[in-house]
């Protein structure tokens, strides 16, 4: 088992479907650790087929943490992860454990890596007006009173696109002159990023959504709905649930279903990519055909040596 450097914790993270749940599991038992969760819909109850969650045997095995943390009808923010986060990390460190923080969540990530800022509060009101706004709408006005937010968010990202309008409407002042200001987290960190070739990824991808649905995607989206779950829940923008709503409701084949979600995981996957790279004193591993305990054992010898930083190229 890998000595660890006292104080430090690990950050793993990567774009969907690049293997991270596997290596941080391997990570976790080199190190003696315990996995945070920094996936942004591994944290609500009941989508455990269509975000691909950790298994009940592996979850017995290892202690995770923020994974069925939210109610599958209500929502969590980067201030509350953050604040879980800064919470959790001196328990695991009690208990004499490594904090390995795992997953894709950007927004997540964001706020430990990058820092979050004391901006105004959700106007609920406002909101919804937005929610009732044509995308483009949103986007043509955020372009106009925040260009840098604008080039920086995603055209389709409207939980993004709101927000960012949401604290220059109520505050007066662009969300990029907020963020500006922010701080990332002052605790020590280790931070590894896994990469994968292009063609071995958009097969993982595939491969992932014909596995959800042979594992019983349909159904679990089905009890999902008939406990309430609806368009306007956080939960319900999770890649897959439109895809099956509207393939069990007849507007969408099964090869059309899977065919979207490939494409809109693949999607992500590089706005993710795009955004890792863009983090300076990353480890990068590359874990193309490669097993998830070769990457383990590469990033242990490195977090043993004390090094951990390479060039992202």
């Amino acid at each position: 088992m890998a000595a660890a450097r006292p104080g430090r914790s690990l950050v793993l993270f990567g774009p969907t479907a690049v293997g991270k749940t596997a290596v941080a599991l391997a990570l976790a038992r080199r190190f003696d650790g315990e996995i945070v969760s920094a996936d942004s819909r591994a944290f609500f109850v009941g989508l455990d087929i269509v975000t691909d969650k950790p298994t009940a045997d592996e979850r017995r095995e290892i202690p995770h943490h923020l994974i069925d943390h939210v109610p599958f009808d209500g929502s969590y923010d980067a201030m509350a992860f953050r604040r879980d986060v800064e919470r959790l990390i001196p328990e695991i460190r009690e208990r004499g454990r490594v904090p390995i923080i795992a997953g894709g969540g950007t927004v997540y990530l964001g706020a430990l890596l990058r820092g979050l800022f004391d901006g105004p509060t959700k106007d609920e009101a406002l909101r919804r007006e937005m929610d009732a706004r044509p995308l483009e709408e949103l986007v043509d006005e955020l372009r106009r009173v925040d260009p840098e937010a604008a080039r920086s968010i995603h055209p389709n990202d409207r939980l993004r696109i709101m927000r960012a309008l949401e604290v220059y409407r109520s505050s007066g002042i662009p969300i990029s002159r907020w963020q500006a200001e922010a701080r990332p987290l002052t605790h020590p960190l280790f931070v590894v990023g896994l990469t994968r070739s292009r063609d071995e990824h958009r097969a993982a991808i595939e491969a992932r959504a014909r596995r959800m649905i042979d594992a019983g995607l349909f159904d679990e989206v089905a009890r999902l709905r008939a406990a309430g779950l609806r368009s306007h829940h956080q939960a319900y923008r999770t890649i897959g649930i439109p895809e099956a709503i509207a393939h069990l409701d007849g507007n969408l084949t099964l090869d059309g279903a899977i065919e979207r979600i490939v494409h809109r995981t693949w999607q992500l996957a590089r706005r993710q990519t795009a955004w890792f790279r863009r983090e300076k004193d990353v480890l990068w591993i590359d874990v193309t055909g490669r097993t998830a305990d070769g990457a383990a054992d590469e990033i242990a010898a490195r977090w043993r040596e004390g090094e951990g930083i390479d060039d992202a190229g």
